[in-house]
């Protein structure tokens, strides 16, 4: 093991590539401790930036503060005066056009362009640049009738769907992956005609499953692999006609179903409280991490040299801190990311045949560039904002190749003498992601308030923007538990009422103190084609609205940090002994002695196995 050196600096001399012992740093931000590793000064070194001068989840929160999904807006075209939905808001100082026009040639990009002043830091001029370079009013691409998501490309009759590609007729979801015909998904690929699925590929005709794999028409599932007509199971490979893990013939499976009748949403909600004390019973693997060397995190799949990283798929190498990418290698410091990509660091929304991008936001197929901010298909840029097919632009102004590179070094040198410094005394030189405070969202609009909430008074005290989101109060028509109970009973005048969430209904009402904070949007309307997949496939209507539902998904994964754990595998038994082995393991009867970094916090009751343990269990 390396040695561990206790230093604390912000920004050392070092040269980097001679350095072959980790060093432990302070966060500026948090102050909690952090260590650098060698692997991780050769990447610095060869991306020739300085090392970081915050943690891991600081670096995460502070880049997610530059992504908003799903806080959405009316607004105006400034160019055509077009009606749009914009993720950006209109009281802001900003140039927003409408996708299309942005995407067209009938206005100058680089009319916004600008000197480089270097009497001012670089942080602030390119906030100025970011207030006049006219930017897109969502970051969509190739969006048929899908207006209302965003973070999108190639969707086609989508709605309130967000971060996702190549999607037809899918709503109220997230992460989707060519999926189809399917209503609330929380990262799903190749799925269909599913409803409530979370972390689940490759499944048709099914519900409420989490980290599920080529399932059909099965139901409250988890870990599970190759099941068919299965319901509330968990640890299962290639079974039929199963529930609660034990087998039934397909006549007693098919009366077994019939006399729950899930369709009744009071009938729903008692199996789902026995379907989740069930669950307890049974061991859980200590990560998902399924053909993937030498790898640490959470779902990764098909990875080689991956580290503590996060929803990874689909041929990754060499990649560390990343979370939401496919397909790249030689990336750290990301937030979806990936689409044939290489020589990445800090990053969010950026890929797609893209190479050596550092500290880049909604970028992509861009080569050599830095300091970005939607910017696509160019050549080296340095802080640039809204430009196409570009090449050798800072600040959106043109120069020539020598002038270029000249300047470049200049302004680096420039961000080091004359640094940026933030409302909190956080120091920005070159290396460094973009100031929270500069964002063109506040806090709480972001999917860092997603993954790391905060309280107004908490955002106050670390110096992060922060505004009172307008609640959309409609007039309610009809409280959620005046729904019909059963889906039989409901009418098509459904359609035309205003459904009060329960999260805000009579019952619940000031026993949710988190409601904002999770973008409780109040109130909903069932849309026809909705209701017709809930009758198809017998589904009780709602009683949430999309966003708190959303959250109920979100709510069932780990956070994005490891800690060290140990295998519970005390022999021929659980340690807690509620758990009886199935199989015989390496151990024999002594105790597991495995170790392992796991996403599951020290609270959770869940009992945790290695991974040769917990495959000596899969029935």
């Amino acid at each position: 093991m390396s040695k561990i050196e206790e230093k604390t600096c912000q920004n050392p001399d070092v040269k980097v590539g001679t350095l072959t012992s980790s060093e432990r740093r302070s966060c500026q931000n948090c102050k909690k401790d952090f260590t650098i590793e060698p692997d991780d000064f050769a990447f610095y070194d060869r991306m020739k930036v300085p090392p970081p001068t915050f943690c891991f989840i600081c670096r995460l929160q502070r880049k997610m503060s530059w992504r908003n999904e799903r806080t959405l807006y009316k607004a105006k075209c400034a160019a055509t005066g077009k009606d749009m939905i914009s993720m950006f808001d209109p009281v802001n100082n900003l140039t927003v056009y409408h996708r299309d026009y942005w995407w067209g040639d009938d206005w100058d990009q680089l009319a916004a362009g600008q000197d480089y002043d270097f009497s001012k830091p670089f942080f602030v001029q390119f906030r100025e640049l970011l207030e006049r370079a006219p930017l897109p009013n969502l970051a969509n691409t190739n969006v048929v009738n899908s207006e209302y998501g965003n973070h999108n490309a190639d969707m086609k009759n989508c709605y309130l769907t967000y971060a996702s590609y190549n999607n037809e007729n899918l709503s109220y979801s997230y992460g989707g992956n060519n999926c189809k015909d399917s209503y609330d998904l929380y990262v799903a690929e190749k799925v269909d005609q599913a409803y409530e699925l979370t972390l689940v590929g490759h499944s048709s005709r099914s519900s409420f499953c989490y980290n599920c794999e080529n399932c059909l028409d099965s139901h409250f599932l988890y870990a599970c692999e190759n099941l068919t007509n299965c319901l509330g199971c968990i640890n299962l490979k290639k079974k039929s006609y199963h529930i609660f893990n034990q087998p039934y013939t397909k006549e007693d499976y098919k009366k077994k179903l019939e006399a729950l009748d899930l369709s009744s949403y009071k009938n729903l909600q008692a199996f789902k409280k026995q379907y989740y004390e069930f669950m307890k019973n049974y061991p859980r693997r200590y990560a998902n991490i399924v053909k993937a060397q030498d790898s640490t995190g959470d779902m990764i799949v098909n990875a080689k040299n991956v580290k503590y990283s996060f929803d990874i798929y689909d041929d990754a190498q060499n990649c560390k801190y990343v979370l939401l990418g496919l397909g790249m290698k030689d990336c750290y410091d990301g937030f979806g990311l990936g689409g044939g990509a290489e020589l990445m660091y800090e990053i969010v929304d950026t890929g797609l045949s893209a190479s050596n991008i550092k500290f880049s936001c909604c970028a992509h197929g861009n080569n050599n560039v830095e300091y970005i901010y939607g910017c696509h298909f160019s050549d080296y840029l340095f802080g640039c904002v809204g430009l196409r097919k570009n090449k050798y632009c800072i600040l959106n102004k043109q120069y020539t190749k020598e002038e270029y590179e000249k300047l470049v070094q200049e302004i680096k040198k420039h961000m080091e003498d004359m640094p940026y410094m933030d409302k909190a005394g956080r120091v920005y030189e070159y290396g460094e992601y973009f100031p929270q405070e500069l964002s063109p969202f506040t806090y709480n609009e972001t999917i860092a308030q997603k993954y790391y909430p905060l309280t107004e008074e908490e955002a106050e005290k670390s110096k992060f923007t922060w505004k009172e989101l307008q609640e959309k109060n409609y007039n309610v028509t009809v409280k959620s538990e005046d729904l019909p109970d059963h889906i039989k009973n409901v009418k098509d005048d459904i359609l035309k009422e205003t459904i009060g969430c329960a999260n805000n209904s009579d019952a619940q009402r000031g026993q949710s103190p988190d409601r904002k904070a999770s973008g409780c949007t109040t109130d909903f309307k069932i849309i026809p084609n909705e209701l017709e997949f809930y009758r198809k496939f017998n589904y009780p209507l709602p009683r949430l609205c999309p966003n708190c539902r959303h959250y109920q998904r979100l709510a069932q994964r780990n956070p994005f940090r490891l800690r060290a754990g140990k295998c519970m595998c005390a022999g021929t038994k659980s340690d807690s002994s509620k758990y009886q082995n199935l199989g015989l393991h390496f151990h024999g009867n002594d105790h597991c002695p495995n170790e392992f970094e796991t996403a599951f916090t020290p609270e959770s009751p869940e009992t945790l196995y290695c991974g040769t343990c917990y495959q000596e269990e899969i029935a």
